[in-house]
């Protein structure tokens, strides 16, 4: 099989404040262009999932983070069958620092927002970690 068929990894991480809301981001670019989210990204050759959260998370909002647990899996197959990701969406805490779009060439906007008022469209690991949430 080519390498070029085979399921890419992402990842990302679920991050709530002392208010209960959670921290979106409005993705520029696709997959999923125009969606909120979870921040994340994909993994890199040789890095784990676990670093590549981290990683990923300092780049886009510029907070260091520490990881609470692995919350869900995520299964994302497009209709077309033009592309196949599996997302780990991990919890996490800010250690420090205050978030903010550091990427905006591929992010839009970043807020804070409570589980009964979320923005949308939301991206399908959103939807799918706010299920473990319930």
């Amino acid at each position: 099989m080519d390498m070029v068929n085979w399921p890419r990894v992402g990842c990302g991480a679920a991050i709530f404040n002392a208010g209960g809301q959670i921290l979106l981001a409005r993705r520029k670019r696709d997959p999923e262009a125009g969606h909120w989210g979870i921040l994340g990204g994909k993994v890199e050759w040789g890095e784990t999932v676990e670093d590549t959260v981290v990683r990923e998370i300092e780049e886009e909002a510029g907070v260091k983070i520490r990881l609470t647990g692995l919350a869900c899996l995520v299964d994302q197959i497009a209709d077309d069958g033009s592309s196949h990701w599996v997302n780990a969406v991990y919890r996490a805490d800010i250690v420090d620092g205050e978030p903010k779009v550091m990427e905006p060439e591929a992010l839009e906007d970043m807020g804070w927002y409570d589980l009964d008022n979320l923005p949308g469209p939301l991206t399908r690991s959103t939807e799918e970690f706010l299920k473990t949430t319930t």
